[in-house]
């Protein structure tokens, strides 16, 4: 009975893995049958795999196509260009909805606590993703690569990301999905330097084993490691699977021989920013040496020195985590960065949950919010199931009434189709260029062509 009224309504909000994962888990049971409406702020969905993941790294893209096929459903809907907590009120959703599931990432840069992380030219490594990955909200930012080094704080994926597209050749980046304007200031670049910097030592970085050892492979750059820092081999045996087998990564970069491709980056650990120097922008930056305080927990800490050492760099790039941020009305915890939860049910909330980085911090890869959203999911069926009543609430609510009440609240609402046609033009265009696509880039641009149709 395709037609058949729903039991319940959802709302999801967010449209990136979290999200569609969310509303897959919703989708899939024959009982309850529940419909699901996402709310995006983008014009676009897809979340980080569209604007966080890597243009040179298409086989984990792929992944939207099963968001695509989720987007098929006959009980899904998608609202883009509508911001919870601006466009509408969270308890405007409760009022409509069952349920609210919120998958809205940590969307801001930890800071770094250091003088001059201010000065122009220190830029957090969200910023310059989002700049060469096409998100419109950096569309106009501008990066000056004019510059021979670059410092990278961090030793997590992204940072090895931010290393990648300073590092490769911008002939390789072509045909990928990366910006246009990003590929236009990468051309031109002058960095032939990059230096990534952790503050602990190499058993604790948070590399993923394929992202270090691609780190040579795709960029074609020397890739430069100090033996000393590694330690001995025959203590490898005892760490777990991914540092040792990082640690075999760093021992191959660490006794080859440099093969003067003109680039270079060098990975430098228990090493931390101490101050960034410079007139009118970042001239150099101090460094801190640690050494390793190992409590016999595995927890090691980082301890300074007192030994310094100033090193000359144009730019600085801040890879050291992101954090959630509040949405109006929903409880949210500061210090953690995240929204209080039990098992994805909001802390305080009112039939209110969470999934993916906004419930359990940034961590893990794309993968691992499919069972962080589908435990929530169990949670919410669970809880409705209980609920005396719960079947004559907000469900019966007309569809088609949340519609006109969305578009009267946003002239510029992005549906299914909207969004496809953005998605037939970026295909189209990148098609004859042999590019997986070319990304529309701005707010304006964006908008104009969801109102296309496709032919």
């Amino acid at each position: 009975m395709p037609n058949a009224v729903p039991d319940f309504a959802v709302a999801v909000v967010g449209a990136g893995p979290a999200g569609f994962y969310a509303a897959a888990a919703l989708l899939a049971p024959p009982e309850p049958r529940v419909r699901v409406d996402m709310y995006e702020r983008l014009p676009t969905p897809w979340g980080l795999v569209r604007a966080g993941v890597a243009p040179d790294h298409p086989k984990i893209k792929s992944i939207s196509a099963q968001f695509a096929r989720t987007a098929t459903h006959e009980r899904f809907r998608w609202f883009g260009n509508v911001e919870v907590g601006t466009t509408v009120s969270r308890e405007e959703l409760l009022a409509r909805y069952d349920a609210v599931v919120y998958c809205v990432g940590s969307p801001a840069d930890r800071d770094l606590h250091i003088p001059g992380a201010d000065r122009p030219g220190s830029v957090g490594a969200r910023d310059f993703v989002g700049w060469y990955n096409g998100h419109p909200d950096f569309r106009a930012l501008t990066f000056d690569l004019q510059v021979s080094r670059a410092v990278i704080v961090g030793h997590g994926n992204v940072a090895l990301d931010v290393a990648r597209i300073l590092s490769t050749p911008p002939d390789r980046l072509a045909a990928t999905d990366i910006a246009d304007h990003a590929l236009v200031a990468l051309r031109a670049s002058r960095i032939r330097d990059v230096l990534v910097i952790g503050r602990r030592g190499p058993a604790q970085a948070s590399f993923t084993t394929p992202e270090l050892r691609e780190l040579g492979e795709l960029t074609g750059a020397d890739v430069i490691v100090d033996p000393a820092q590694l330690g001995p081999p025959d203590a490898d045996a005892d760490l777990p699977h991914v540092p040792r087998h990082n640690l075999e990564v760093l021992r191959r970069y660490a006794a080859a021989e440099p093969a003067g491709t003109g680039r270079r980056i060098t990975l430098r650990f228990l090493t931390s920013p101490i101050e960034i120097r410079g007139r009118d922008r970042v001239e150099s930056v101090v460094l801190g040496r640690n050494r390793l305080l190992d409590p016999g927990d595995g927890a090691a800490t980082a301890i300074d020195t007192g030994e310094r050492e100033e090193l000359a760099a144009g730019l600085v790039l801040r890879a050291v985590g992101y954090r959630g941020v509040p949405i109006p009305g929903v409880p949210f915890d500061d210090r953690a960065g995240l929204v209080p939860n039990v098992e994805g049910r909001v802390l305080g909330g009112d039939r209110e949950y969470v999934a993916g980085w906004i419930k359990r911090g940034p961590s893990g890869i794309i993968g691992t919010n499919k069972k962080c959203a589908t435990d929530t999911v169990h949670t919410l069926l669970a809880d409705l199931a209980s609920t005396p009543g719960a079947s004559t609430r907000p469900a019966a609510a007309d569809p088609g009434a949340i519609e006109a009440w969305l578009r009267r609240r946003q002239p510029d609402l992005v549906d299914l189709d909207g969004w496809t046609a953005i998605d037939t033009a970026e295909l189209r265009a990148g098609a004859p260029l042999g590019r997986p696509r070319v990304k529309v880039c701005t707010w304006r641009e964006l908008l104009a062509t969801a109102r296309t149709v496709p032919v």
